[in-house]
């Protein structure tokens, strides 16, 4: 039975339910923000260190496995930010034309010192703050300096402070792309051979899918990568590993999946279509019904060969029946699902399921 007492539908269920997700994250960047602060002032702060203090709020307001990297990539910013309005103020006299050439200097190099992929503002944000103060040279060596103290407690404090599990993180991205895989492929036979509006709201739906499947395959890596750095985690490296590679094969299902929607809505609403439309939906759902279970099982780190079999088994009986473009078409995507379900991992490889 639910328990109703925690239940986000009652009153404080959801309090209590945001407390338990983001109460950690909240109280290891609390925790920090002191820590980074109080670092500073014992190296000799003799202003309120707040550059000390943005670090951690900056580098763990996000996934906390990737505190290294966005600390690093601060720091980086900073002073190359601080060193462009340096430059910049002493050739000239501080002007609108400055102020442009200096934010534009900031923007150029931000698109090389890349923030998770996105262009990098703390670069242009620097060097204007450094622009705008009265003692530039004091205040910009303030700034790295501290920006640096903070970097270094956050580096040093984010893998110890409630340290997230990636173990269980992506045991929960594993099973979500494993069942957006499967809805998916259901979802697009249930379609087949009905309206043309249906089969267009399905294509939406798989690509919002494919893109969470897509983003969980990003999450997953970012996980294995900053477990280098987790001393705490070190033990979990292994089952990470292997629940990573498996996230890495839904990234890759995704494509053909993405493929069977897109051939169902294509074929949708064509008249001269619709006898092999027709026969398909007698063969289609069953077959995306044991893929579908197939990908279940790997995601979920079972073994998948029972159910890839008889997926097999359906998809031949089909193609004995009918041969016919459109059926070969649909079939197409679910061979491939089943190809990349039974590809063994060579020694050199990651296990992707098992």
């Amino acid at each position: 039975m639910t328990d109703l007492v925690d239940s986000p539908a009652r009153p404080g269920g959801r309090a209590r339910a945001l407390l338990r997700t983001e109460g950690p994250a909240a109280a290891r960047i609390l925790v920090t923000v002191a820590a980074a602060w109080q670092a500073a002032l014992w190296l000799g702060a003799d202003q309120p260190p707040v550059f000390a203090a943005i670090v951690p709020l900056v580098a763990l307001r996000g996934d906390p496995m990737t505190a290294l990297g966005t600390s690093l990539q601060r720091i980086l910013g900073v002073v190359a930010g601080v060193l462009i309005a340096i430059a910049v103020l002493n050739l000239w006299q501080p002007s609108t034309l400055t102020l442009t050439l200096v934010v534009a200097l900031g923007l150029g190099v931000g698109m090389v010192l890349r923030a998770g992929g996105a262009l990098n503002i703390q670069v242009a944000l620097s060097s204007l703050l450094v622009f705008a103060n009265a003692s530039p040279d004091s205040y910009a060596l303030d700034r790295v300096w501290e920006t640096a103290a903070g970097a270094a407690v956050t580096i040093l404090l984010a893998p110890l402070l409630w340290p997230p599990d990636p173990q269980r993180v992506l045991t929960a991205v594993s099973a979500d792309c494993g069942a957006r895989l499967s809805r998916s492929l259901t979802g697009t036979a249930a379609v087949l051979g009905g309206g043309q509006a249906a089969a267009q709201d399905n294509l939406a739906r798989v690509h919002a899918h494919v893109e969470a499947v897509h983003a969980g395959a990003a999450r997953a890596r970012e996980a294995e990568r900053a477990l280098r750095f987790n001393p705490l985690r070190r033990r979990q490296r292994g089952s990470v590993r292997l629940r990573a590679g498996r996230i890495a094969g839904a990234d890759g299902l995704a494509a053909h999946v993405a493929t069977l929607a897109g051939e169902v809505a294509a074929f949708t609403g064509r008249e001269d279509l619709a006898p092999d439309l027709a026969r398909a939906r007698l063969r289609v759902p069953e077959l995306a019904s044991l893929t579908a279970r197939a990908v279940e099982l790997a995601l979920s780190g079972d073994d998948p060969r029972a159910a890839v079999t008889a997926a097999r088994e359906g998809l031949a009986a089909y193609a004995r029946a009918d041969s016919r473009p459109v059926a070969v078409a649909l079939r197409r995507p679910l061979h491939r699902v089943l190809d990349e379900l039974e590809v063994p991992p060579t020694e050199d490889q990651r296990p992707t399921y098992g």
